[in-house]
């Protein structure tokens, strides 16, 4: 018995790792060994798949289209997970200092928001700027902008496209975000900032000196999650480009996949293209990724 004792803790952790290495794991190993293979439509159907070493690799790096997409998905992440994280910090702050039955409002809008299905809620969004029938066209109008009558923000141009497609995602992105700050923020004892407040801080300097390093690493966690998140977002721009988007001017790296993969049938550069996708956001996040993991040793 004494012997099994140490042996425990492992065991209980077993079946997770088991279950992540073989339905995370798996399709990651699978899709590394692809981006080395020559992999379309006819290895579907059984013929062997040749190696083609780096030659995939060759290829997506020398296209200027790859790069065109990966510096408009990098702007684009930027700027959606910059101002979602900015307006949940806000909005969880609010709810802080409102009143409870404010804050049980605010709380459940978010929680609808969240659940709602994103196709639902494309569904509603491409109603909202529709050229001929869409509230905002309408909106605008009324205001004396009738230049927007019959204005197609979808098929216009690529950045009134993407500005469509951000506002959704910072929409959708914003309530888990928000809620999720909320929670660390109670964690805030109060004693600290009456002692803060005592010495003369300001509001903003106990939002600086106290309140954010303790909130810090959840606004970190958050924020790293919503750049994977939006370097790889799909859904709303494959739906939206369904909508009247030109696929060639709008693509992401999301769509730029799915296109190559499914649409072209060359699974062995669309393999390689995510195993690029997934070394930028390893870059990206390793810098915060280690700031958690020394706070947690902390």
């Amino acid at each position: 018995m004494k012997k099994i004792k140490p042996l425990i803790p492992y065991l209980l952790l077993a079946p997770s790792v088991a279950f992540v290495l073989l339905f995370a794991g798996y399709p990651l190993v699978n899709q590394f060994v692809l981006s080395f293979q020559d992999f379309g439509l006819a290895q579907q159907f059984g013929a062997p798949a040749p190696w083609v070493g780096l030659t995939n690799y060759v290829k997506v790096l020398g296209d200027p289209y790859f790069w065109q997409v990966l510096g408009k998905s990098l702007l684009f992440c930027a700027w959606t997970a910059g101002v979602t994280m900015i307006l949940a910090v806000g909005l969880a702050l609010l709810m802080k200092e409102a009143s409870p039955w404010a804050r049980t409002l605010l709380n459940t809008s978010f929680v609808v928001v969240w659940a709602m299905p994103m196709l639902a809620a494309l569904t509603v969004w491409q109603w909202l700027v529709d050229p001929n029938f869409g509230l905002v066209n309408f909106v605008l109008a009324t205001f004396g902008l009738e230049q927007f009558n019959g204005f197609s923000w979808l098929a216009s141009s690529p950045w009134t496209f993407h500005l469509v497609a951000s506002v959704i995602i910072i929409w959708g992105s914003m309530p888990l975000a928000s809620i999720s700050i909320y929670a660390a923020l109670t964690q805030v004892d109060d004693a600290l900032l009456e002692a803060a407040q005592l010495d003369g801080a300001s509001y903003w300097k106990r939002l600086r000196h106290v309140i954010y390093p303790i909130i810090s690493p959840v606004v970190a966690l958050i924020g790293i999650l919503q750049i994977i998140w939006d370097l790889r977002v799909f859904t709303q721009i494959h739906v939206l480009q369904q909508s009247g988007g030109i696929s060639t001017e709008t693509n992401l790296l999301g769509t730029y996949v799915y296109q190559m993969g499914i649409s072209q049938s060359k699974y062995g550069l669309a393999s390689a293209i995510a195993t690029i996708i997934l070394l930028v956001t390893v870059v990206i996040t390793a810098k915060y990724i280690h700031m958690l993991y020394t706070r947690g040793d902390d």
